[in-house]
């Protein structure tokens, strides 16, 4: 099983990587939507929605770690984004990277302390969340660097 340290160490990767990915774009690539066939969504905004992601993983682990039930379901993922999308419609690129790191220093504190127990709460869900963190930020940036050629 993966420990806490190794799971705080792939988050910080993944969201450094992303930082990296975003200073660069040049500020027409941050506007536009290199995914338009599949996600309408501009860069800036999935960038910030990574950001977001590392606050609803947080609610669901600190659920899970207290034995709260937690629905993750493709539907109640679905609507956290689209109400981020349709609050969140133009971020400038210093408040999207204060946000990625603000949130996702939140998250990796919160798993930071966790035991092999914790991390096997709610049926090793929260490591499983703790392994999406990670994967949620390099999926978006390998779609985004690949659709813009960086």
């Amino acid at each position: 099983m993966t420990d806490a340290v190794d799971l705080v160490r792939e988050v910080a990767a993944a969201r450094q990587r992303l930082i990296d990915f975003v200073g660069r774009c040049s500020d027409e690539q941050w506007c536009s939507s290199p995914l338009a066939d599949r996600d309408p969504r501009p860069v800036g905004v999935i960038v910030d929605h990574v950001a977001d992601a590392y606050d609803y993983l947080a609610s669901f682990v600190t659920k899970l770690l207290v034995g709260e039930p937690v629905e993750v379901s493709p539907e109640v993922v679905d609507q956290l984004n689209a109400r981020h999308a349709s609050e969140v419609t133009a971020p400038t690129r210093k408040d999207a990277l204060a946000h990625v790191r603000r949130s996702g220093d939140a998250f990796m504190a919160l798993i930071d302390p966790l035991d092999a127990q914790h991390l096997a709460a709610g049926e090793g869900r929260v490591t499983r969340l703790a392994e999406i963190a990670a994967r949620h930020a390099d999926g978006h940036r390998v779609e985004l660097e690949t659709a813009l050629g960086l």
